[in-house]
């Protein structure tokens, strides 16, 4: 019979809707009654945390896939009106609290460790708000996923802070620090992706934009760098039997901002069956 160790973290990386395939994952994960004792996730990935955490199968895809289309949710005139790509106010608000309700009282009752991960917009370092001790874990969880240049900055633990993928695409780093030794990540990518040198173009918008900022401006510079970095070490992990990760067997063809509800659907289950495939081998990494 399968015991979830006490020394397990599930490590949830972002992606914006890319999130459907980690959607996917942890629904199954729910489904069988799968419950790590530490969640962290970071930009998209603190969302899916939650919803975890707050054991609700179904409910992230069903906010995405309902609402992604939805003026209320995402898109130009969310950006015209609160300089935010993806309307955080409704997301938080009347989706959470009205439409879609999240299980406030599982959450926050819940003995599950869960932290959200955001980027020091002072120091370009990573922050990990944990539930129970940040002054407002749903505003780091907002924090986590405010995109640079699409979304403003979000003031939370007494910090400036953006999307914690600035700082860390996935902090793999931070479980092992904190003493975990079972660790489940969960990508959006495949193995094998790396990101590109940040063009011209873009950091002189980076510059411009935050020109008060110049650790985050740097951090912004590196952060194709870190990312392809912590990828390789992710391999390496891998390969060593230190962590179990979960990622897509191909390319992803979902933007940030996808309103393909077809595509978005299609990674949706794609997470799904690579749950159920990966499953027995996960328990195995588990039990060991």
């Amino acid at each position: 019979m399968f015991e979830m160790p006490k020394s397990a973290a599930l490590m949830l990386q972002g992606g914006s809707l890319r999130c459907l395939f980690t959607a996917g994952v942890l629904d199954v994960m729910m489904e069988r009654e799968i419950t790590f004792p530490c969640v962290g996730g970071v930009s998209a990935g603190s969302l899916c945390g939650i919803n975890y955490v707050s054991r609700q199968p179904g409910r992230t895809a069903q906010v995405n896939l309902d609402y992604v289309n939805d003026k209320r949710y995402m898109g130009l005139e969310s950006f015209v009106k609160n300089k935010s790509v993806f309307n955080f106010d409704f997301l938080f608000g009347e989706l959470s609290q009205e439409l879609l309700p999240l299980d406030y009282d599982t959450f926050y009752n819940s003995p599950q460790r869960y932290v959200a991960f955001s980027t020091d917009c002072r120091t370009g370092e990573l922050v990990a708000h944990e539930k129970g001790v940040s002054e407002d874990i749903l505003m780091a969880a907002r924090a986590s996923c405010s995109i640079p240049l699409m979304s403003p900055m979000v003031e939370v633990d007494g910090r400036h802070c953006l999307d914690g993928g600035v700082a860390s695409a996935v902090p793999v780093d931070w479980a092992i620090e904190q003493g975990y030794e079972k660790i489940v990540v969960v990508l959006t990518r495949q193995k094998g992706y790396r990101k590109k040198p940040v063009g011209r173009t873009m950091l002189r918008l980076y510059q411009q934009k935050y020109r008060d900022w110049p650790l985050l401006v740097e951090a912004l510079r590196l952060l194709p760098v870190r990312y392809n970095e912590l990828h390789a070490q992710i391999n390496r992990l891998e390969r060593a039997g230190r962590i179990f990760v979960i990622r897509p067997k191909g390319p992803v063809q979902v933007s940030r901002v996808e309103k393909d509800v077809g595509k978005l659907k299609a990674l949706y289950e794609e997470g799904r069956r690579t749950a159920e495939e990966q499953l027995p081998a996960m328990l195995e990494y588990l039990n060991k």
